[in-house]
């Protein structure tokens, strides 16, 4: 296992080649250093002749618990907050356009929770594995903030039907169900994830490289032509909701363990 940084590891099995998202203290949430050192981690992969097929991954007991808030909350007592709220959804958008437009097929091989944010690193993937007892939650209503990197993504994958009860709700997704929705290709037992990604990592590797660089590139730039732009969209939104007095309260009251009191900001 490499460590390009304490929170990112990557780890070499050709003919694949390992992300892992290491915070299993904070359930592995992305912080802006966290989204540079994924970004860093695939360009090193792409790069690398022997790693035919990339494999994201998170440790401990979550693949992903979403945005880093206790950064988020530091950055609202920033006199420059917004600015720095838009390039870190610039950076993002960035992370996930450059997996949708990766060289190589990426596997997302989710274990635990998955959870706002960390969607978008899953959807942006191409195949999904997950584990028995995985689930998916989008938070973000709860939380005063927006999804609008994920939004377009899952609507992508899954449909709008599929995707508006995900986003609304703020229910967790089982296993089985996502499944169903088409959001995980594969259920396995939770101690087999990674080993039936890099199966799978293995069994793409007998494809020529053109042929899957073409294949991404219809899929995700043809067929969803108009993706990129909703995600700009979405990038954008992501950020002037931060700026908001919802997502003050909402990120406020996760950290003090309490529910949001949104009769306090009035009605809309």
């Amino acid at each position: 296992m490499i460590a390009i940084s304490d929170n990112v590891q990557l780890r070499k099995d050709a003919p694949s080649g390992t992300i892992t998202l290491n915070r299993p203290d904070c359930r592995n949430a992305l912080s802006r250093e966290m989204i540079a050192m994924i970004q860093q981690a695939l360009d090193d992969f792409a790069h690398e002749g022997s790693v035919r097929a990339v494999i994201v991954t998170g440790s401990g007991d979550t693949f992903c618990s979403g945005t880093d808030l206790f950064q988020l909350k530091e950055t609202a007592e920033s006199p420059d907050a917004f600015k720095i709220w838009h390039e870190d959804a610039k950076a993002f958008q960035e992370l996930i356009e450059t997996m949708l437009r990766y060289p190589k097929p990426i596997v997302a091989a989710v274990n635990g929770w998955n959870v706002g944010s960390g969607l978008a690193l899953m959807l942006a993937s191409d195949i999904v594995i997950a584990g028995e007892s995985s689930r998916l939650l989008m938070p973000e209503p709860l939380r005063g903030l927006n999804a609008g990197m994920t939004t377009p993504l899952l609507t992508f994958r899954a449909g709008v039907a599929a995707a508006s009860k995900i986003l609304f709700s703020g229910q967790p997704v089982l296993a089985a169900e996502a499944t169903r929705l088409g959001l995980f290709h594969e259920t396995v037992s939770d101690n087999l994830i990674w080993a039936r990604a890099h199966e799978l990592a293995t069994q793409c590797a007998a494809g020529a490289r053109e042929s899957h660089q073409m294949t991404r590139q219809m899929l995700n730039e043809t067929i969803g032509e108009s993706l990129f732009t909703q995600l700009s969209i979405g990038a954008a939104n992501m950020a002037a909701a931060r700026t908001t007095p919802a997502a003050l309260e909402g990120i406020k009251a996760f950290l003090e363990k309490r529910e949001p009191d949104w009769d306090q900001l009035g009605n809309i």
